[in-house]
């Protein structure tokens, strides 16, 4: 543990069964949450402004389930590695990333649970085929293919934050203040159930944005998404199709997302079970941990 880096999560805070070790992979180190044992991979990946604890309700029962369960905090968050270039978060790094900790795990079989940024790199990572993949679970974000399909003035206004984390240094700024006071404002004003989000959670995710460059590698997502993610198929049609099973969980109150962007998603994946969740907010696997977490089982199943 580098010294200018403190604990984040309370052990209190989660299941005793899920433990935490570093892993290394594509040269970086992740800090991992990890849960259960079995020939089978279950990797969690999590969004902005987040961290593995956001799937500490579904750990312990994926783990009941057979499955090795690995949540590790994704490049410059907790105290995972944190690489100081915007190019150092590209998506072809990113998705190596995944494919370096399938690697890392021996398992012989993989299926990715992700959310938010976590939800971008899954769709890419099944569309490339980066390796065999058994199942895919997508917690609120469209596939790209779709969002593009269904992109309107009403998303491009509730897309305005990518816009803003283009600027230099100013997110940073801005969202940093008194110890990342505005992380968790965000967090109040955007679930819709304020009973899962009480103090001591939410004070996880600012303390975790509150670390020596931690909002900076979260912007430089936005900003490589941007800055290096040239457009590689020019229309929907041109996306390759998705045939590994897809579960796709959408709360329905998410306030950057709309629900239209979920339109269509048939056409970009051959095998899909949509699941909407109507008062959910976008934070939809902390929001209702029991109703994802019966849909994830009755999936799997």
């Amino acid at each position: 543990m580098t010294k200018d880096i403190v604990p984040i999560v309370d052990p209190s805070l989660k299941d005793p069964r899920i433990k935490t070790k570093f892993v290394e992979a594509n040269g970086l180190r992740f800090e991992v949450d990890y849960c259960g044992t079995g020939p089978k991979l279950m990797l969690c990946l999590h969004g902005f402004p987040e961290h593995s604890f956001s799937w500490r309700y579904q750990l312990p029962m994926l783990a009941d389930m057979g499955y090795t369960v690995w949540a590790p905090n994704m490049r410059g968050y907790g105290l995972s590695s944190r690489p100081l270039r915007v190019a150092d978060y590209r998506m072809e790094e990113l998705i190596e990333d995944v494919y370096g900790l399938y690697d890392a795990s021996g398992c012989s079989s993989l299926t990715i649970l992700a959310h938010d940024w976590g939800a971008v790199i899954a769709w890419q990572y099944a569309m490339l085929k980066r390796s065999d993949l058994d199942h895919l679970i997508i917690c609120n974000v469209p596939h790209p293919a779709a969002m593009q399909e269904n992109f309107d003035r009403n998303q491009l206004k509730k897309s305005w934050y990518v816009f803003f984390f283009q600027i230099p240094w100013l997110p940073e700024y801005s969202m940093g203040r008194r110890e990342a006071e505005p992380i968790a404002t965000m967090l109040r004003n955007s679930n819709s159930k304020p009973e899962m989000f009480p103090d001591e959670v939410i004070n996880v995710y600012r303390k975790n944005a509150a670390q020596p460059r931690a909002l900076n590698a979260m912007v430089n997502y936005y900003r490589a998404l941007l800055r290096y993610g040239r457009r590689k198929y020019k229309t929907p049609s041109d996306f390759p199709i998705i045939d590994t099973p897809t579960l796709m969980v959408w709360g329905e109150e998410d306030v950057a997302l709309s629900k239209k962007t979920t339109l269509n998603t048939d056409r970009y994946v051959s095998n899909l079970t949509l699941k909407y969740l109507p008062g959910v907010s976008h934070w939809v696997q902390q929001e209702a941990p029991d109703q994802v977490n019966n849909l994830i089982k009755e999936f799997l199943s």
